[in-house]
């Protein structure tokens, strides 16, 4: 009998020194630790990281015009360097605002007949320059508003005079409505060697009254293009 209760304490002692090493185990719902050695997926929207990002160096291109515009008056800033000075401020790149030789008039009907003009007669107005080191660029942003649903005709001069040959082109636009026309789609016809992306249209009215709500619009697009 004696023997047999020294057998059974030993065995006691056994399982209680095997249960005070064990480790615990937290429950399945409890919070991990703040520190974590896993790698976020790159992009927290798909888990993936879409190509655009990579592309080197970014270039922000545009036309916009002042004066007295649509819906909301004289303003001082056009509605697409609103614009593109947002999407310049997300992804880093430069800004380079394409210009015409002859401003556009200051007044918005008689601006409205230029446009109709250079757009009947597929003109291609005088730019006062053009970007000098494009070959540095790898994706060019180019913005521009809506007028008679295309773009002014001054961007085809921009896109026709250039080396666009391997360049990744991103349009995005102001109008009376928040869309893009489609037109954008002919882009690599005109700048030869080409590849576009999904780009982005919105409300010129907008960009002067609620330019918060507009930063995330802009800031959702980017993302959604791995920006």
């Amino acid at each position: 009998m004696k023997k047999f209760l020294v057998m059974a304490l030993s065995l006691m002692m056994v399982v209680l020194f095997t249960a005070c090493g064990k480790t615990p185990q937290p429950a399945e719902n409890a919070e991990q630790p703040a520190e974590t050695t896993e790698t976020p997926a790159e992009n927290p929207v798909t888990g993936e990281n879409p190509p655009a990002a990579n592309n080197g160096k970014i270039l922000v291109a545009f036309f916009s015009r002042a004066g007295d515009n649509y819906e909301v008056g004289v303003i001082e800033k056009g509605n697409t360097k609103i614009m593109a000075q947002m999407i310049a401020d997300k992804t880093g790149a430069d800004l380079f605002e394409i210009t015409p030789v002859k401003d556009y008039p200051a007044d918005y009907r008689e601006c409205t007949e230029v446009a109709k003009a250079e757009l009947e007669a597929n003109a291609r107005p005088e730019i006062t320059g053009y970007v000098t080191n494009l070959q540095d660029y790898d994706t060019i942003f180019l913005g521009y508003p809506i007028w008679w649903s295309a773009p002014p005709m001054l961007i085809y001069t921009f896109l026709e005079n250039q080396d666009f040959n391997g360049k990744t082109i991103i349009p995005f636009c102001t109008s009376a409505g928040e869309y893009m026309t489609n037109k954008e789609n002919t882009i690599p016809e005109i700048a030869k060697g080409s590849t576009i992306r999904e780009g982005l249209g919105i409300k010129g009215k907008e960009c002067q009254e609620n330019p918060d709500a507009v930063r995330e619009k802009v800031n959702a697009w980017l993302a959604g293009l791995g920006y």
